[in-house]
């Protein structure tokens, strides 16, 4: 049998249900972007990269306001939300070269939102062939690079973007 190390994911399984408040509240309260994997802050909405993503170059938009409904944004909110995804299509389509995305938001628990009164939009970028077994016989995702080396990839390309 041969041997897969992620021993970055340990991170993650220690964190499960430990995470107290509101991720999208708290991290653009901080000013450590770079930490928080905050590439770009707009008006009314910031994009980040998700901490625990499907895909490298897993990116999130979401409202500075703590909003559960997509309904209630405001029409400065909703505007900022689609601009924000199309610079982030951009800059992932410059910088990863993705053949594709998956784009959306899971509005209520049984939708799979994991933070249900926080909506945010999600970017999967996708490449032919990003699947393989390992979800299907391992329940495991491979992430072929780290956080941190995706976030310098990208963050030059959201500076430019402004």
């Amino acid at each position: 049998m041969k041997k897969l190390w992620a021993p970055w994911r340990m991170v993650y399984i220690r964190q499960l249900g430990k995470e107290e408040g509101c991720i999208f509240c708290k991290k653009p309260k901080g000013k450590k972007d770079a930490k928080n994997l905050i590439l770009l802050r707009g008006k009314t909405a910031f994009v980040l990269m998700n901490l625990f993503p499907y895909n490298s170059g897993h990116l999130m938009i979401a409202p500075y306001r703590h909003i559960g409904r997509f309904e209630d944004l405001t029409k400065v909110e909703g505007l900022e939300l689609f601009q924000l995804t199309s610079l982030s299509l951009k800059v992932l389509k410059e910088k990863l070269n993705p053949d594709g995305f998956n784009i959306g938001m899971n509005l209520g628990r049984t939708a799979g939102a994991g933070y249900e009164d926080h909506i945010h939009v999600h970017i999967v970028p996708r490449w032919n062939g990003d699947t393989n077994f390992m979800p299907v016989i391992a329940d495991t995702k491979v992430i072929p690079e780290f956080l941190e080396e995706t976030y310098k990839l990208l963050k030059p390309g959201f500076d430019e973007g402004k």
